[in-house]
């Protein structure tokens, strides 16, 4: 059990959407947002402090995790890991998604920890965010003045921080239904199963027969936010994916990142193995069932 204690904060419950927004209106950088609070709570009891948490608890719908084929996805604000995992369209339209929730934290957590709280944290080591990355996705904000969706290719600023404004409720993401031929995949490196991942890879392509049309390809913990490999999906593009390109891609990894020495790892491993990984995670893509939608 912790030692440490929490500073005083009020701890307010709105029981509506709009009572929320109301709420971070009226207090904007003096309040955080309490969903499953798996990172919220032990940031809370180290440096963070804050005058005002607003709990989602009581706040109806916002738990909606829903599947259509011609819209795709839509994960709402409380949609927990779990949930994901007990969703079979999740595992067979997302697979870099189910996988990384898969291998998420321990399963306490995963009962709490919510998709969008992941997003939220912009941690350039969010698996389950690496995996939206790499399928694409945009987020639902929300504020006493109207809504506004922001796609995840501008949400991470740096470090910790979001395009996310002070008095904006992160409602839910959607993301893009699944084309004929898409295929994709999520893979970590860590010391152990419980543990933040070392370095983190996810990829989304768009396969006709030999060909990948169209890639995306992410990986974290290799720079101060989750990264797309522009070089990679250049190399990927129109191109047949044999042995050799693969070779190739994993030579050119390293030009792409800037990893940091860090108490879980350090930057000469992850330089080390990045490439090694890309490669893997794009075979581990290329050999999944072909998704027909």
């Amino acid at each position: 059990m912790s030692s440490r204690v929490m500073r005083d904060f009020d701890l307010l419950l709105p029981e509506s959407i709009e009572e929320t927004i109301a709420l971070l209106a009226r207090h904007k950088d003096k309040s955080a947002v309490l969903a499953g609070g798996t990172d919220l709570l032990v940031a809370l009891k180290f440096d963070y402090s804050i005058d005002n948490v607003i709990s989602l608890a009581l706040v109806p719908g916002l738990d909606e995790l829903d599947f259509d084929p011609a819209r795709g996805l839509t994960i709402g604000a409380k949609v927990t890991i779990a949930d994901v995992l007990r969703s079979q369209d999740v595992k067979d339209n997302y697979p870099a998604l189910w996988q990384a929730a898969q291998v998420f934290a321990t399963p306490q957590l995963r009962n709490t920890a919510t998709v969008l709280g992941n997003i939220l944290r912009a941690s350039p080591a969010g698996d389950c965010s690496a995996a939206l990355y790499a399928t694409g996705g945009s987020l639902l904000l929300k504020n006493a003045n109207g809504c506004r969706n922001v796609d995840l290719d501008d949400f991470w600023i740096s470090y910790g921080v979001t395009a996310r404004r002070a008095d904006e409720l992160a409602v839910s993401l959607h993301v893009p239904a699944p084309v004929k031929g898409q295929k994709s995949a999520f893979r970590r490196m860590t010391r152990t199963t419980e543990d933040l991942s070392k370095i983190n890879a996810a990829v989304c392509l768009q396969m006709a027969g030999e060909t990948c049309r169209k890639a995306r390809v992410v990986m974290g913990c290799v720079g101060p936010t989750l990264l797309r490999l522009p070089k990679v999906e250049k190399m990927l593009a129109e191109a047949a994916v044999t042995p050799e390109l693969l070779c190739d891609i994993s030579n050119v990894v390293i030009s792409e990142i800037a990893p940091i020495d860090d108490q879980r790892s350090s930057a000469e491993y992850r330089n080390k193995v990045a490439g090694i990984l890309v490669k893997r995670v794009i075979e581990a893509a290329l050999n999944a069932k072909e998704n027909d939608q």
